[in-house]
């Protein structure tokens, strides 16, 4: 005889119980239904237009320091820090990562403590009378810590947790999209307030120079040297001038107002600055960057997390179709005094094992995966218009760049001419060789070149924040980049 036939045949089958569980246990952590997530491919140039460039040029985080404005940088930073967007975008990070703990403890069984006490009498005339030594009154205390655990067979509670890991990273995203989309519109308004400053400046000199020409034609028309006609029209284009003042300062108003509610702060002004031209201009890339930049922008890597999250509940939905095996215990005491509850002549217990499978659903099942695939594909066209889209503001924000610095030269050129047109003019008007008229269009010629030359100014201002949001400035990148690489949501921090 062999010495495993004195082996109790009690001891044999725990250990095979034990062996079993691991198997399954084993196999469990292995399988995992439904597709890995891979990122698509995206059919984009190389590079941007323009000469290549080596290298990977990275947009500084805090961007708006670039323009060396204190106040630019305080109202940024003010917007930040306050907006009620970014305390919602907050919010929604904490949302997320309270649904990613959920889906985290789920794969861990729940231990439940039970207790009760209970006391009950019995009738002594029932149809059945009770024995002579049976009590009425019985007492019942029962105290046990029981659980149900599922076992992850096919990969459905980890596919439901690598869906909330990606949804927790993307609102991290999503609060990168808020704090560009807002330095950038803080930035921009307040380039917006600087350069109604200036036309409002140059239209004040305007209607000052306006005023004295009415004067003089007032005098002149007084002398018998001109006519009404020229103090007439000396009048209308000192009103228009006027008109066009008070418009551009109930422009700065609606921009201040803009501003202070950006910055959280309503109310809040905006001292007067020194001027557009002062501001010195951010210098941008080259052109020919390559188009691999906008994967760091964080709509992109929203949208892609997004997409990651909708093809593991792919798995999820897979799973629904097979069986689900679950096990369930329970361990304590039961007795009629409580001191014998936790004593070994009291204690009550059980292990089971359950599976569950939908034998006929009539497709339903089915139909959830279906309409799971069918989520994910939107969400990889959504992907893709998220890419195109970030290759076409990169694109054009270089384009609009470029314009706008090459028209600089021509826009200051027009400048000196009208100014030296009206100069000559106004010599020949004094001179009597021509009317009011010549004098008045060439006022307005210079009119027009002055601002001209100021909203040129602004528009390369403009250009270069569109392109630093663009490139996705004004954010950190996390630590780890995203749930397709396995790591975990953590890190993202708004730029302040």
């Amino acid at each position: 005889m062999s010495a495993a036939s004195h082996v109790p045949r009690a001891a044999v089958r725990p250990s095979r119980v034990f062996v079993l569980a691991c198997t399954v246990l084993a196999i469990a952590g292995c399988t995992a239904v439904g597709p890995d997530y891979r990122r698509p491919a995206t059919a984009l140039p190389a590079a941007f237009p323009g000469e290549p460039v080596a290298g990977e040029a990275i947009v500084q985080p805090r961007w708006w320091t670039l323009y060396g404005d204190a106040t630019l940088t305080a109202l940024v930073d003010a917007s930040l820090a306050r907006n009620a967007d970014v305390r919602l975008a907050a919010a929604r990070v904490e949302e997320t990562e309270a649904v990613l703990a959920q889906a985290r403890a789920a794969m861990f069984p729940q231990i439940d403590l039970q207790g009760s006490s209970t006391r009950a009498r019995s009738t002594q005339v029932g149809a059945v009378p009770l024995p002579a030594t049976a009590p009425i009154v019985q007492s019942t205390q029962r105290l046990v810590l029981s659980t149900t655990f599922e076992i992850d067979f096919w990969g459905r509670l980890r596919r439901a947790d690598e869906a909330a890991r990606a949804q927790a990273l993307g609102t991290r995203y999503g609060e990168g999209v808020v704090a560009t989309t807002l330095a950038g519109a803080t930035t921009q308004s307040y380039f917006a307030l600087r350069s109604i400053e200036a036309q409002a400046t140059s239209l004040a000199a305007t209607v000052t120079a306006r005023e004295g020409s009415l004067d003089l034609a007032r005098r002149r028309a007084a002398g018998g040297v001109a006519s009404d006609l020229d103090v007439a029209q000396a009048s209308g284009a000192l009103a228009d001038a006027r008109v066009q003042l008070r418009e551009l300062q109930r422009q700065r108003a609606l921009v201040e107002h803009q501003l202070a509610v950006l910055t959280g702060q309503p109310g809040a002004t905006v001292a007067p600055g020194t001027g557009l031209a002062a501001l010195p201009l951010v210098p941008v890339p080259p052109a020919g960057l390559p188009s691999s930049l906008v994967d760091r922008r964080p709509d992109v890597r929203q949208a892609e997390q997004t997409l990651a999250s909708a093809s593991a509940l792919i798995g999820v939905a897979k799973a629904q179709e097979y069986p689900t095996f679950s096990l369930t215990a329970f361990l304590g005491g039961q007795a009629a005094d409580i001191g014998n509850v936790i004593s070994g002549a009291g204690r009550v217990g059980s292990l089971g094992a359950s599976v569950f499978w939908p034998v006929f659903d009539a497709g339903r099942f089915q139909a959830r995966t279906r309409e799971a695939e069918a989520r994910a594909e939107q969400a990889a066209a959504a992907y893709e218009r998220t890419v195109q889209t970030a290759w076409r503001e990169v694109a054009d924000a270089l384009n609009n760049a470029g314009a706008a610095a090459q028209s600089e030269a021509d826009v200051e050129a027009r400048l000196r001419a009208a100014r030296e047109a009206l100069r000559i003019t106004q010599i020949r008007y004094d001179a009597g060789y021509s009317g009011y008229l010549e004098v008045l269009d060439a006022q307005r010629t210079l009119n027009g070149a002055e601002l001209a030359s100021i909203q040129n100014r602004q528009a390369r201002l403009a250009a270069s924040v569109d392109l630093m949001k663009a490139l996705g400035g004004g954010w950190q990148l996390p630590a780890a980049t995203g749930a397709a690489e396995g790591g975990r949501p953590g890190g993202l921090a708004v730029a302040r």
